[in-house]
């Protein structure tokens, strides 16, 4: 069946890195654009990073652009999100997203806190 499964959240202080991988199977990675999304209580989840199929391209949210780098490895299966010069205000759960015109496959997500 289909499993994204996060890994790599947990507490860091401001200023820190995480680095955060989301494995993938029972589907053909290859041919999916990945994304990561949060979703802080309170508020509506939004895009965080997303890559192409091939990792050709990506994009990422304003807030984080110039921070957080998002990369594949379609060998792996397997997309990551470096996270560096975090902020309290990244504090949130953390979605991996595979997506094709046909198909939209979630996470279970993993909990990102930013806090002295």
């Amino acid at each position: 069946q289909v499993q994204l499964v996060e890994s790599g959240g947990g507490l860091v202080q401001p200023g820190g890195s995480l680095r955060l991988s989301c494995a993938a199977s029972g589907f053909t990675f290859s041919r999916y654009a990945m994304s990561w999304y949060r979703q802080a209580p309170g508020k509506e989840r939004e895009l965080v990073a997303g890559i192409t199929s091939v990792g050709g391209s990506t994009n990422y949210g304003d807030s984080v652009k110039g921070r957080f780098t998002i990369s594949r490895d379609n060998a792996k299966k397997t997309v990551y999100l470096q996270m560096n010069s975090l902020k309290p205000e990244d504090t949130a759960v953390y979605y991996c997203n595979a997506r094709t015109q046909w198909n939209d496959y979630w996470g279970q997500g993993t909990q990102v806190t930013v806090s002295s």
